[in-house]
């Protein structure tokens, strides 16, 4: 009993069925029908579902990723969990002190200085007007906006009004902080700054809730992750796992467009690709493999002449770029005649050195002189594993200790 009692001091946040919901309001006697229905205690059958049955659980010290497609949630989620909107269905707890940067100079008076915000949000904070003084220097440091800091908020840039708002939050060092994209704005030194911050503080026990579109963020800084999609929970676990679930998932919806322009530009139907397997898998969704683990890709392709294809195979990272590329002719293979009409190829990939993350593999079919492209045919590629190195590939290498120059110099022949 005392066990269970000790692990409940230390949830910070928990939601149960939590949902939120709003009317859907096009015209003046839209406003009326919902005010109607709210003042019945009714919601209308034709509410638009922001969010819907999160159920979410976050101790003290742990690190969550938010992310999801705009519109999926995240922002609401958020939220509700602060307070700023009350859930339409289920429930929500927040225990500890809790420093949200949600939007952009959301608490600021824009006709007040910073000076004076800073007075004011700690106040709300529950900061003494001593405690305010003492941490006085040290905000306006951190926050590094010069003469600014005497200047109406309604004078600040959006990177201007980001700095005093995370540079509160850092002073106070909350239980709980929650971010939404506020590593989007601003320099690329503050947001070094940041990044060093939230580093210190979650080795220092803090917990972080974080909503961002940088998966290299979100990577760096969490180690859990949630992915909302039309504001239900798609997937939860590890950050690694997760991110790469998420990515690969955008591939697939642009598959299809990216495809059919590829096929768009055949000039026949001479040659089709029938059949792509990477490791035994020809359904329709990404292959999945551990860093360093191998890759066999099996092409099979009809010939409606009986003509010998020539088979092309392609590898680019998430966002296009090419990492590799190659055709049965370069190697000077043949492909295997399976029947009349058909020809098959297996490419065997040992010991893939992509870098976890995930990727694209398009099948090509193209004639046997090398010249037309007929078909093509995508596939996705996830490589799981929790690396932070940067880049496509992971390279061999080793490290040793630098030998001092000057010693190497004066050692004898």
């Amino acid at each position: 009993m005392a066990a269970r009692a000790q692990s409940e001091t230390q949830v910070l946040v928990r939601t149960s069925g939590l949902g939120k919901a709003y009317p859907k309001v096009f015209h003046r006697r839209d406003r009326l029908r919902a005010l109607g229905r709210l003042l019945v205690g009714r919601r209308g059958a034709d509410a638009v579902r922001v969010l819907e049955g999160v159920d979410l659980r976050v101790e003290r010290g742990q690190s969550l990723g938010l992310i999801g497609e705009n519109g999926a949630g995240k922002s609401t989620l958020l939220k509700l969990l602060t307070g700023v909107l009350t859930p339409s269905a289920g429930s929500v707890l927040v225990n500890g002190r809790v420093g949200a940067l949600l939007e952009l100079g959301a608490g600021f008076h824009p006709e007040y200085s910073g000076r004076d915000n800073i007075a004011l949000s700690a106040a709300l904070y529950g900061l003494s007007a001593e405690e305010t003084r003492a941490k006085l220097a040290e905000i306006v440091e951190f926050a590094d906006i010069g003469d600014y800091i005497d200047e109406p908020v309604k004078h600040y840039s959006s990177g201007m009004s980001v700095r005093l708002g995370f540079a509160i939050v850092a002073a106070l060092r909350p239980d709980l902080l929650i971010t939404d994209e506020v590593l989007a704005v601003g320099d690329e030194s503050f947001q070094k700054k940041c990044v060093r911050w939230m580093e210190q503080y979650l080795s220092d026990g803090g917990t972080l809730i974080l909503v961002s579109h940088s998966m290299y963020h979100i990577q760096k800084l969490c180690r859990q992750a949630i992915w909302l999609r039309h504001g239900r929970i798609e997937a939860s676990g590890g950050v690694f796992e997760v991110t790469q679930a998420y990515l690969a998932y955008h591939e697939r919806k642009t598959a299809a467009q990216e495809v059919a322009h590829a096929n768009a530009t055949g000039t026949g139907t001479e040659f089709e690709l029938v059949e792509f397997a990477l490791n035994g898998e020809s359904a329709d969704v990404p292959a999945l493999i551990e860093q360093g683990g191998s890759l066999v890709a099996r092409i099979e392709v009809t010939s409606r002449f009986g003509r010998e294809p020539v088979i092309a195979l392609g590898l680019s990272r998430a966002d296009g770029t090419t990492v590799y590329g190659l055709a049965s002719d370069m190697d000077g293979r043949h492909p295997r005649r399976i029947d009349e009409n058909r020809y098959a190829v297996e490419i065997v990939f040992d010991a893939l050195p992509l870098l976890p993350g995930s990727y694209l593999i398009r099948a090509h079919a193209m004639d046997s002189e090398a010249m037309r492209l007929f078909c093509t045919v995508e596939r996705g590629l996830t490589v799981r594993g929790e690396s932070r190195e940067l880049g496509m590939v992971r390279l061999a290498h080793a490290w040793r200790e630098c030998v001092d120059a000057g010693s190497q110099r004066g050692a004898a022949p």
